[in-house]
């Protein structure tokens, strides 16, 4: 149940971009981090942060200038530190492009797989507030400091949205920023800090309202739903985001610095090529155009920030000197200083998940029971022509052992038969979850088909467009697997505001583990 800093997410879904776009095993084709594509001459097949996509069109500046391709994969942050820690990655990737290498020291055997990194651009911890709050709140530029944050939420006046930090370096980094000037820290955050900053902490995290496994599902969220008057995440991707006053707390912030690394698994040719195309990007042409297009700032002194960038003095925050304080603040974040979360997983136990798919469906809930939080309530709704039962447990931090009991006890007995009713099972959800808990609320729908009786699409429009606001903002996250209908699924997603996750290839408890990130 308790989550280290280097928590696995295996078979993560991921999109190729760049100056050229490859197949793979992930929803839509993307490449997964076991199909990165094959060694070519003159291209570089880099694991690079997942908003890094931003930098297609400098990129192919760059293959026109050096003739090299970079070929990026993006993958979260601690996703990348793990496939390197487990030599995953070796002879399948050439470099690395994490917006901070500052986890992967943390774990030695991670490290000893790099070689060399070149900083590229930086781009520090921000708080995006709506104009409007801004201007309520009296905010100004330079004023901001995360203790006027943590008292505009105290007196009720900000929610906001952070990425989840067991999954995004940028919350990961938001938290850091966060526990280092709330418990006055002077240097690196030591379990003491942690401890003596706790209070303050459960304070400021009473305000968080939106979480994400990722930053670009966290702004869709945010612009879909409008629910809350802020963002914690980098500068460079609030800029990007209309509507919002960006402040850099003046009490101090942690900041990416983009290194480029170089793999030690990777060919002395290769080396040379990584060298080259960091060198490309540190030139004042190019670290123009970064600044400009993608709201990082420069690495040159030579080169001034893209205008609208705040170019005064920080106190940069260090990141904890050890994984053990790492891990602790983590551990505190999920289990005491968030919001619990509160889940209905929909599960497709029709006659066609008899056998291997139903054997599968049970592993992953089985596996995930190691990874649920304290104070979290998960219900069990298993379906076919009808919903079968509903089951629902608490992980009790007292006793948190009952619970999980439970969920085990209860996926065991599941067992196939009947026919697909997928949308009058996902009515019975929202019904369950009514409204009202303070709480992250979410709905995993899992099926392996078409919806084949009950309720129909049309019905099920219907019915979520006369819920009341609140339950709306219930999202909903499909799993793709088996022989699942992609367009129902799909709209099922976009209707709800949630994310569709692939395990038609096998992959059902990386696809539940990825959506631990939205609960």
């Amino acid at each position: 149940m308790r989550r280290a800093l280097a928590v696995c997410l295996t078979a993560v879904a991921l999109l190729t971009a760049c100056t050229t776009q490859e197949k793979g095993d992930g929803t839509d084709g993307r490449p997964t981090p076991g199909a990165p594509g094959s060694a070519e001459p003159g291209t570089l097949r880099v694991l690079a942060s997942s908003e890094l996509t931003d930098m297609a069109p400098v990129l192919e500046d760059i293959r026109e200038e050096t003739g090299i391709t970079v070929r990026l994969t993006p993958i979260g942050t601690l996703d990348a530190v793990d496939l390197l820690a487990t030599g995953r990655a070796d002879g399948k990737y050439d470099a690395l492009w994490l917006s901070s290498n500052d986890s992967l020291r943390l774990r030695p055997e991670a490290a000893k797989r790099v070689v060399s990194e070149t900083p590229v651009m930086t781009s520090p911890v921000a708080v995006g507030v709506k104009d409007a709050t801004a201007a309520k709140l009296g905010w100004r530029a330079g004023q901001v400091t995360w203790s006027r944050v943590e008292q505009a939420v105290a007196d009720g006046k900000l929610t906001y949205g952070m990425t989840d930090p067991a999954r995004s370096n940028s919350g990961f980094a938001s938290l850091v920023s966060v526990a280092s000037a709330l418990s006055g820290a002077q240097s690196a955050l030591t379990d003491a800090d942690v401890a003596k900053a706790t209070p303050r902490l459960r304070e400021f995290f009473a305000g968080q309202k939106l979480t994400s496994g990722s930053s670009g599902w966290l702004a869709t969220a945010y612009e879909r739903r409008g629910n809350v008057d802020a963002l914690l995440n980098y500068e460079s991707v609030l800029k990007g985001i209309e509507g919002l006053t960006v402040f850099r707390p003046t009490d101090g912030v942690v900041t990416a610095d983009y290194p480029l690394s170089t793999l030690a698994s990777t060919h002395a040719t290769t080396r040379e090529n990584v060298r080259r195309v960091a060198e490309a990007l540190r030139t004042p042409e190019i670290q123009r155009k970064i600044t400009r297009g993608t709201h990082r700032r420069p690495v040159l002194a030579s080169v001034p920030p893209a205008p609208g960038l705040d170019t005064s003095r920080r106190r940069e925050l260090p990141y904890p000197g050890t994984r053990s304080v790492a891990d602790g603040l983590l551990d505190a974040y999920e289990n005491d200083l968030r919001r619990p979360s509160r889940t209905v997983y929909v599960l497709d136990t029709s006659g066609s998940m008899e056998g291997e798919r139903l054997r599968r469906l049970k592993e992953a809930l089985t596996a995930l029971t190691g990874d649920f939080r304290d104070r979290e309530e998960v219900t069990l709704m298993p379906f076919a022509t009808d919903v079968k039962r509903v089951a629902t447990h608490v992980v009790d931090p007292a006793d948190p052992g009952t619970g999980l009991d439970g969920i085990r006890r209860d996926t065991k007995g599941l067992t196939a038969r009947g026919d697909t009713a997928i949308y009058t099972s996902l009515e019975r959800a929202y019904d369950h979850l009514g409204g009202g808990r303070d709480t992250f609320t979410s709905i995993v729908l899992m099926t392996d088909g078409e919806n084949t009786t009950g309720a129909d699409a049309a019905d099920f429009d219907r019915f979520y467009g006369s819920l009341s606001e609140a339950r709306q903002e219930i999202p909903v996250f499909p799993v793709l697997f088996g022989d699942s209908d992609r367009t129902e699924l799909t709209h099922i997603a976009e209707l709800t505001g949630g994310r569709l996750f692939d395990a038609q290839k096998g992959a059902a408890d990386a696809a539940f583990e990825e959506i631990r990130g939205y609960q």
